[in-house]
């Protein structure tokens, strides 16, 4: 007998919220714990989809030239930072200003190296 992939998805989900919840009637550390473990389960996930469409884009990428490249790779690891350092940049209202601010540049050069790379 097969179970239904909508009650087996349910069943999933539930085990995870009884977890959860055991684990909150347990601590803050627990909790702590557990979400920092889904934390760098994501961020996990995140690299290697990142080294994934690397890769995959590897011959693109090195055809933008050294110029573009480099903007690219500042911009990102620029974004990094930020995406890094929210909770310190928004402790006051000049420091959620600089986080938009890098942000919105960090959007912008990589937009730039995009256009510029569909241009002939």
């Amino acid at each position: 007998m097969q179970i239904s992939s909508h009650v087996r998805n349910a069943a999933v989900i539930l085990l995870i919220a009884a977890v959860v919840y055991a684990l909150g009637q347990t601590g803050s550390f627990a909790l702590g714990f557990l979400e920092t473990l889904i934390g760098l389960a994501f961020l996990a996930a995140l690299a290697w989809i990142a080294s994934r469409m690397y890769r995959e884009h590897r011959t693109d990428i090195y055809g933008l030239g050294g110029r573009r490249r480099a903007i690219a790779y500042v911009a990102i690891g620029v974004g990094a930072l930020a995406l890094t350092a929210v909770n310190r940049f928004w402790n006051s209202g000049f420091g959620t200003v600089v986080w938009l601010v890098l942000l919105g540049c960090c959007i912008y050069a990589l937009y730039a190296v995009w256009r510029s790379s569909r241009e002939y």
